[in-house]
Parts: C-alpha cells; sequence; structure tokens
C-alpha cells in the first residue's frame, strides 16, 4: 500500500462539559459526554521512502511549522523506528477554535492511517498513550465510539446515544481555550454524576444533562457566543456551547430558517454517529 485517500476525521460535540476539580499540576478534572457527528476533515496519505513528514492544505493556506498532523506523524514515526515518511493533504473543513476537535480527530486519524500504510499493525492499545500525548481529546477519536468521559480526558467508557440531529453554529470569532481555563471566574467544583443518571435521564432527550460550566467564562471573552444563543432562542431552539467554544449547537426537529443569522457565521446540520469512521483500523 503506497498511499491512502479520504481518510475522514469527524467532529466531536459535548453534550454537557462539567470542571469537577483541578489537580496539583493544574490540569482540570472534567466529566462529559463526547458524541461524534458527521461534519469531518479529510486526509489524504501517501508513503514517502525517505522518511521526510511534509503537509499541505488543499486550498494552499499557510500551515504553521508543527501542527497535530505533523507532531502526530513525527510522534508515530520517532515511537515505531519507521523509515518511511509521508506525504500528508488536509481537506480542512471544521473551523478552527470551535470546540468541535478538530485538531485532536485529525491527529487521531493521521495516527490510524500511518499504522496502516506503513505497515506497524500497532493495537489501538499501543496507539492511545501515544495519542495522549499529542492532546486529551485525541484518545477519544482514537477508541472509536461515544464515550463518557473523565478525568483530563484520558478515562473513556463507550456509550450508546440514540440518533439525533444537530444546527451546528461558528461565530467569526473564537476563543483559546488556556484563556478559559486560566481564569479566576471559571466554576471548577461541579458535583460529580454518574454514568447510569446520564444514561437514563438521555433515553428520550440526548440534551437533557448538565450544563457546560466553560460557557459563561467563553461568553464573556467571545460576546459572539452569547449573541449566537439568543438567535437559537429567538428561532425556537435550545442550545449550548460545545467544548471550550466558540462554536454552539441545538437539536433540530424542523427545518431551520438561517436566512436571518448573522454574517460570518457557519452554520451545519449534523447527525450523530454510532461509531467513528475509521473504527476498527486496528
Amino acid at each position: 500500500m503506497n498511499r491512502l485517500l479520504d481518510v475522514p476525521a469527524p467532529a466531536k460535540l459535548n453534550l454537557f462539559l462539567h470542571v469537577v476539580g483541578q489537580r496539583p499540576d493544574g490540569y482540570h478534572l472534567l466529566q462529559s459526554a463526547f458524541m461524534l457527528i458527521d461534519w469531518a476533515d479529510t486526509l489524504h496519505f501517501e508513503r514517502r521512502r525517505d522518511g521526510q513528514i511534509r503537509r499541505e492544505d488543499v486550498r494552499g493556506t499557510a500551515l504553521p511549522e508543527a501542527d497535530l498532523v505533523v507532531r502526530a506523524a513525527r510522534a508515530l514515526q520517532q515511537a515505531s523506528g519507521c523509515p518511511h515518511g509521508a506525504d500528508i493533504v488536509l481537506d480542512k473543513q471544521l473551523p478552527m477554535e470551535a470546540g468541535l476537535g478538530g485538531g485532536s480527530s485529525d491527529a487521531a486519524s493521521t495516527l490510524l492511517a500511518l499504522n496502516q500504510l506503513w505497515g506497524l499493525h500497532w493495537p489501538l492499545a499501543r496507539l492511545l498513550p501515544l495519542g495522549a500525548t499529542l492532546g486529551a481529546d485525541v484518545p477519544f477519536f482514537l477508541g472509536g465510539h461515544n464515550a463518557w468521559v473523565e478525568g483530563i480526558g484520558e478515562r473513556l467508557t463507550p456509550l450508546t446515544l440514540p440518533p439525533a440531529r444537530f444546527l451546528v453554529l461558528k461565530p467569526p470569532s473564537g476563543v483559546a481555550t488556556p484563556q478559559i481555563f486560566q481564569s479566576p471566574c471559571l466554576k471548577r467544583d461541579e458535583k460529580h454524576t454518574r454514568i447510569e443518571d446520564f444514561v437514563a435521564n438521555n433515553a428520550n432527550n440526548i440534551f437533557g444533562w448538565g450544563r457546560n460550566n466553560l460557557q459563561p467564562v467563553a461568553s464573556a471573552l467571545c460576546p459572539d457566543i452569547e449573541t449566537g444563543l439568543q438567535w437559537m432562542q429567538a428561532n425556537g431552539l435550545t442550545g449550548r456551547m460545545t467544548g471550550s467554544g466558540s462554536a454552539l449547537f441545538a437539536p433540530v426537529q424542523q427545518p431551520v430558517d438561517l436566512s436571518t443569522l448573522p454574517t460570518g457565521w457557519i452554520a451545519k446540520i449534523c447527525t450523530n454517529l454510532k461509531v467513528h469512521p475509521l473504527n476498527g483500523w486496528c
């Protein structure tokens, strides 16, 4: 195998996000339910014999020297001692600074694809620790299932979630995750919840649990978040921020009139996924 084309890297939504504590090293302890959706980036991989890792954007956009895709490829190359390299082309569809996990998903799909392309045949248990060094959300995307998430993001319990459709909105502005977690206004002592209670309450209402503790701080830093929530409310929708924002989502049953959406906003109707498209690749 010399190439892998059209490798998907789907986004995720945080159905809720509670901050339940903070470790002595500064990392925050979380509880959340992560759900995969059908909005995705696409990556193309071609094996190189000279060991170089090269990454391009399909639209020719300038790229950082070592983004998560490049870091993931180099980490796997170094950990495995593989002599091969790769040309990687990214078709970036997911907006940045959205809380949708786009960069982490790209990194996870890179690890899964190069594990195949380079003939490493690493099991998932071997890829997971490597993914965790790249970002807290990467193990989730490697795991392949919707999940109940605890700790700093490393403790995953697979979840079965009912089918649902969502409107996802992304304003033109974003918010940096470190700013939110460093804020003295962030609530860090949310009460612990149980997965059993979440499952019981979400049997018929996938959006019927908890809150996003990051949302008040993010809204203060990025006023567009409140603008989006008010627009949803005016259109009969109950919205919430996903992750550290600034993207918002709301369950939808009927078509939504997007004609009054502010200029520059991105809107996408998404369906949740039962499993990751690359589930079973290792």
